[in-house]
C-alpha cells in the first residue's frame, strides 16, 4: 500500500508539471494507476477531485491569459457535454469506448505533429459541436483533456492563452460532472480518500514545476510538444485499457 500511495504521488507530479504545459494530463495518468487498485468507474470518480484541486490552482496562477471568446463557446458546450457524459459513464464505460477514445488521441497527436491540425480553424457552429463532443469523451472516459487541446488547435492562441483557456475550460467541465461522481459515488470515493490525498498533493507540487517551465518554451515548439503529448497518451491509453 505504501508502495501505491508513492507511485500515485509520483505520478501526480508528472501529471500536473504536464497539465501546467499542456493544458491537460491529470486525468490521463492519474485515472489508470488508480483504477489498477479500485476498478475504472471508481477512479475516475475519485480522479475528478484531484482533477479539480489542481485545475484550480492552475487557474488561479494563468487566469489573466485566458481567451473568454473561446471559453464562452466551445468550453461552455465542452460543459455540458462533460454534465453529460458523467451522468452515463457507469451505463457506457467499457473497452471499446476507451479504444475509440485512444485511437481518436493517436490521430489528434499525428496531425498535430504534422502540421495538418494547423489548417483546421474553429468557428461558429463548428467550435460549439467541438466544444460538445469533448465534453461527453471526458465525462464517459474521465480524459477529456487530449481531446479537448487537439479540438483547440482549431483556435489562434499562444501558448499561455491555450493553456489558460483550456484550465478554464477543464474547470468548467470539473464543476459541471464532480458533483454527479460524488453524488452517486460517494461512499467508494471516502473509502480511497488517502489515495486522493498523496494524489493530490503530488498533482498540486507538479503544477507549479511546470508553470515555471512553461515560460521557457519557445512558441513554435509549444504546439509540437502538446501534440507529441496527446499521441503518447493515445498509445497509454491503449496499452492500460
Amino acid at each position: 500500500m505504501i508502495v501505491f500511495n508513492i507511485s500515485l504521488f509520483l505520478v501526480g507530479i508528472l501529471s500536473g508539471g504536464i497539465a501546467s504545459v499542456c493544458g491537460f494530463g491529470i486525468g490521463s495518468f492519474l485515472t489508470p494507476i488508480l483504477a489498477f487498485n479500485t476498478g475504472t468507474s471508481i477512479a475516475v470518480a475519485g480522479v475528478s477531485i484531484i482533477h479539480f484541486l489542481g485545475t484550480v490552482f492552475r487557474f488561479w496562477k494563468w487566469k489573466k491569459y485566458i481567451n473568454k471568446q473561446v471559453l464562452l463557446t466551445f468550453g461552455l458546450t465542452s460543459a455540458v457535454g462533460g454534465l453529460t457524459g458523467a451522468l452515463f459513464h457507469n451505463i457506457f464505460q467499457n473497452s471499446i469506448l476507451t479504444v475509440i477514445f485512444g485511437s481518436l488521441l493517436i490521430f489528434a497527436g499525428f496531425t498535430g505533429l504534422t502540421g495538418i491540425s494547423q489548417q483546421w480553424q474553429l468557428k461558429g457552429p463548428t467550435a460549439w459541436l467541438a466544444g460538445a463532443l469533448s465534453g461527453i469523451f471526458g465525462g464517459l472516459v474521465g480524459n477529456q483533456g487530449g481531446i479537448r487541446s487537439a479540438a483547440m488547435f482549431g483556435f489562434e492562441l499562444n501558448a499561455k492563452e491555450f493553456v489558460a483557456t483550456a484550465t478554464g475550460i477543464a474547470l468548467a467541465v470539473d464543476c459541471a460532472r464532480m458533483p454527479v461522481y460524488c453524488l452517486t459515488q460517494w461512499r467508494e470515493i471516502i473509502q480511497i480518500w488517502p489515495f486522493l490525498i498523496f494524489g493530490a498533493v503530488g498533482v498540486l507540487i507538479g503544477t507549479e514545476m511546470g508553470i515555471l517551465l512553461l515560460s521557457s518554451i519557445p512558441e513554435k515548439l509549444f504546439k509540437r510538444i502538446v501534440s507529441g503529448m496527446i499521441l503518447l497518451i493515445g498509445i497509454f491509453v491503449l496499452i492500460y485499457r
